[in-house]
């Protein structure tokens, strides 16, 4: 028998006695829901409290990097890695410390907080921006190769003109001058022409040029009266 067909008592009956058939179907989901909003709800409130609690440590972080506290950044750099890795706060805090070491000397300190913090980064422009910081150390150590292959590691849309300029130096440094003057040419493309930084790799760009030519120079004839000295 079809239920449109039933009066409204019938209806009513079988209603009710579908309720009473899956009661405790339907408690165990009015339960599960109520229990997965809270624990929703619990979660959320619970995210708000770790993203401030780690900006709050961040913070201390950098009112001791102004103050030069360099012991006092890597503690709280610590204790941001240890404490919330999976948030913003903790791989800007590594960068900092990077920072930190390069201004002491201390390059092998930079290149393990770059390295964390490339590794933690889960927002992509943040990981190539540590990823390129760490190319800059590694060719401050001497290692060009490894700059190169850190910075080819980096989307092309990201940070086109550091990348640029970072690999025009490591090819510098490698002695292939070709490449490193393309590689600046590239910067170059991508910066606009009042960005502060424009004119100095020109300048690298330049330099390029100027050491090419010295080297491409035939050496001065002798003079004829050096000649005759020398007969």
């Amino acid at each position: 028998m079809s239920f449109d067909v039933l009066d409204e008592h019938e209806q009513g009956e079988l209603v009710q006695k579908w309720l009473r058939e899956n009661a405790l179907s339907i408690a165990i989901g009015v339960a599960l829901g109520l229990v997965l909003i809270f624990g929703w709800q619990q979660w959320k409130a619970h995210r708000v409290r770790h993203s401030a609690e780690a900006a709050a440590q961040y913070q201390a972080l950098a009112d001791a990097a102004d103050a030069k506290h360099d012991d006092g950044v890597a503690k709280v750099a610590e204790t941001l890695r240890k404490d919330f890795p999976d948030t913003a706060y903790a791989v800007f805090a590594a960068m900092r410390e990077a920072d930190a070491a390069t201004a002491k000397g201390d390059l092998a300190g930079a290149a393990t907080a770059l390295s964390w913090a490339q590794e933690h980064a889960d927002v992509a422009g943040l990981k190539s921006l540590a990823t390129l910081r760490l190319a800059r150390v590694k060719l401050a150590q001497g290692d060009a190769d490894g700059a190169i292959k850190l910075v080819d590691g980096v989307p092309k849309d990201d940070y086109a003109a550091l990348a640029g300029e970072l690999r025009g130096d490591a090819l510098s440094k490698l002695g292939r001058t070709d490449d490193a003057r393309n590689a600046y040419q590239d910067a170059l493309s991508h910066l606009d022409a009042q960005a502060p930084n424009r004119g100095f790799v020109q300048m690298k760009l330049d330099d390029l040029a100027s050491a090419s030519t010295k080297i491409g120079a035939p050496a001065a004839e002798s003079s004829p009266t050096t000649e005759k000295r020398g007969s």
